[in-house]
């Protein structure tokens, strides 16, 4: 039976080679916040976690990311929180050719966006607990540098954390109201004003 699977999950990847930009476009479609894209390197492994869609663009990393980062500049409903992988910080040249120039791309093509950083297997922990409830696509590229997986959750392009932070505490302070007095008035629906 994990034949079947491993089968499954090979042959969906070569299905979709030639396919990944639609990919992108079809999940950007759908997505929303709590969703996840990972732009990954060559070895990233494939998660057997049942929200997770592995895919192979036969492309560069670069190509990729800056394609998605593209589409989700012209998107209103989500925006990109990007989580990058710390161990990159520390990966030296002499044992991985090219980080340099990459870190120095990523600098430059990452500026203005919101970025945090995250040790790598927290980061796919955090993938495998999130993909028991939301959808996420992972795209791997053909970069072989290692811990230059990008990781793009989804957040709500229209609302934000201030927002929701003075929509809970109107809330709470309605429902301290509400149970100082009845809530069983007539005429009372619960949906604010109208």
């Amino acid at each position: 039976m994990k034949t079947n699977a491993v089968s499954e999950t090979r042959v969906q990847a070569v299905r979709s080679l030639s396919n990944w930009e639609q990919s992108i476009e079809e999940s950007l479609a759908l997505f929303g916040h709590r969703n996840w894209f990972v732009v990954a390197d060559a070895a990233y492994p494939v998660q057997r976690s049942p929200g997770i869609q592995t895919i192979l663009s036969g492309e560069s990393l670069p190509t990729v990311l800056e394609l998605l980062l593209g589409r989700l500049g012209d998107c209103r409903h989500v925006r990109p929180l990007i989580h990058v992988d710390r161990e990159l910080a520390f990966v030296e040249e002499k044992d991985a050719p090219g980080v340099g120039s990459y870190r120095k791309w990523l600098h430059g093509t990452l500026e203005g966006q919101t970025v945090s950083t995250a040790p790598h297997d927290e980061l796919i922990s955090r993938l495998d607990r999130d993909a028991q409830l939301f959808s996420v696509l992972v795209v791997k590229t053909t970069i072989t540098i290692p811990y230059t997986s990008i990781f793009v959750e989804l957040d709500c392009g229209y609302w934000d954390e201030a927002l929701e932070d003075r929509l809970r505490a109107a809330m709470q302070a309605s429902s301290r109201r509400e149970d100082a007095s009845s809530q069983d008035r007539p005429g009372k629906t619960g949906l604010g004003s109208v």
